[in-house]
């Protein structure tokens, strides 16, 4: 319980400063894009304001992820992390996709006269400084703390480096060859972007409530720690499964079936110890038994020792 309480304050240390960082940034942004005239400009403002949106949805997440274990979720809550990783790669699409619209429409109208002022320059590298360090933070935050929605939103943060480097770059081409319809273009870069980020974390977070698990080494690691305990023998229909940064271990195992109950019992137990021992953050490891030579043939579910 402390541990997941110390989890719970980063996280909220975290999203505090993500929030109060995204906006400082998003309203220099906006204000300074239309005194420069920089609809790129604005638009990275605006990319910034949906990230304050996403900050606060960590944070309520934070506490959410805390509640104990209850009848309707016995499992805990802990799942509600990657629930919100989801909800803000909607949020951040949503958000490109608006700019995107905004964009285009203002290219068909050909609304664009002027050439952006230098002060959108200025703004722009301080966005990228400002945006690196935000990223570069929650990301080390969130591999601490093994959060997903942290990670997801440092992923996002690195994004707004990319896109505002792309603004900056096209402030320049448009001072250079004094085309004031590339920042337009620029902007439209921008919001396809965000969108591609946003995709990539729908489908990471997909991926995540589909119980996919990113290292199958986590197999080998599961047999190994069998192999340690003499009396367990063929590891199969393996599981593991992650509720946050916690794993779950499903697995049968096989032991002489003439032993008594207590003693399978007590080798089910150092089966457990050995798997807790070689992997870090087991919220869980339940252990079929079965008797030696038992005939599986019928189970379609999970890894076994000759399938690595």
């Amino acid at each position: 319980m402390g541990q997941t309480k110390t989890r719970e304050q980063r996280i909220i240390r975290a999203s505090w400063n993500s929030i109060i960082g995204n906006a400082l940034l998003s309203v220099t942004k906006i204000v300074a894009g239309f005194i420069s005239g920089s609809i790129a400009l604005v638009a990275d403002g605006v990319d910034s304001a949906s990230d304050i949106i996403t900050s606060l949805i960590t944070l309520i997440t934070a506490r959410i992820i805390t509640k104990p274990p209850d009848l309707k979720y016995p499992y805990g809550y802990e799942k509600a992390d990657t629930v919100a990783s989801k909800l803000l790669a909607f949020i951040i699409f949503f958000a490109g996709a608006q700019l995107a619209i905004t964009t285009v429409h203002g290219l068909i109208q050909g609304d664009r006269s002027e050439v952006p002022s230098l002060l959108a320059v200025i703004v722009v590298i301080i966005s990228i400084v400002g945006k690196q360090l935000l990223a570069r933070y929650l990301n080390k935050v969130g591999k601490k703390s093994d959060s997903e929605m942290l990670k997801a939103n440092a992923r996002n943060m690195q994004g707004d480096v990319v896109i505002s480097s792309s603004v900056l770059l096209g402030l320049v081409f448009t001072h250079v060859f004094q085309m004031p319809v590339l920042d337009s273009i620029t902007a439209l870069a921008v919001s396809a972007w965000i969108m591609f980020v946003a995709i990539r974390i729908i489908i990471q977070s997909s991926q995540n409530l589909m119980d996919r698990i990113d290292d199958p080494a986590i197999y080998k690691s599961i047999t190994e720690a069998v192999s340690q305990v003499p009396e367990a023998h063929n590891p199969h229909r393996i599981r593991a499964r992650k509720i946050a940064h916690f794993f779950v271990i499903d697995l049968d195992i096989e032991v002489d079936g003439s032993l008594s109950l207590d003693k399978a019992h007590t080798i089910t137990h150092e089966v457990e110890n050995k798997i807790k021992a070689l992997i870090p953050n087991i919220y869980d490891v339940l252990v079929h038994v079965e008797p030696l030579g038992d005939d599986g043939s019928n189970e379609v579910y999970g890894v076994s020792e000759k399938d690595l």
